[in-house]
């Protein structure tokens, strides 16, 4: 298998609503609205300070994805990286797409002296991509994160 990792473009919104609302049902029993994630979508491949989204593809055909948001802190001088919409076809799970795209994430952080670190949340209870995130070097933060929903 030979992988292209590459960011997202406004011509892969579709693919990228698809797969958050495939994400979502999957892992959280969530139903989005398709209309309101297409214009969140398009917001984020519009403007890079909302997100940027990083695609992985297979013969032209796009097999994962990942996004990253950014969080500054004040504490620590510097940007932290947030891993979202982590998403890879079902038959394309255990065969390294996750891990291309967060080392090519890894890297282009590595190489950016204003950031101090990654980091994502996962549900409580996938414990397989627990298992995935902690072989790639993360560990778990001793925070618990807290929601107010809808405003």
């Amino acid at each position: 298998m030979t992988l292209t990792i590459r960011r997202a473009t406004p011509a892969d919104a579709e693919t990228i609503v698809d797969f958050n609302l495939r994400m979502a049902a999957e892992t959280e029993d969530k139903q989005l609205d398709p209309k309101v994630l297409l214009m969140g979508v398009a917001a984020a491949l519009a403007d890079p300070h909302k997100a940027a989204y990083f695609v992985a593809e297979e013969d032209h055909a796009i097999v994962g994805q990942l996004s990253i948001t950014l969080e500054w802190s004040d504490w620590r001088n510097g940007w932290l990286w947030w891993f979202q919409s982590v998403y890879v076809r079902p038959e394309f799970r255990r065969r390294r797409v996750f891990k291309a795209l967060y080392e090519h994430v890894y890297q282009a952080a590595s190489a950016d002296p204003s950031v101090i670190g990654l980091r994502l949340y996962v549900e409580k209870e996938n414990h397989k991509a627990q298992q995935t995130y902690i072989s790639l070097g993360m560990i778990p933060a001793p925070y618990l994160i807290l929601e107010r929903f809808p405003l």
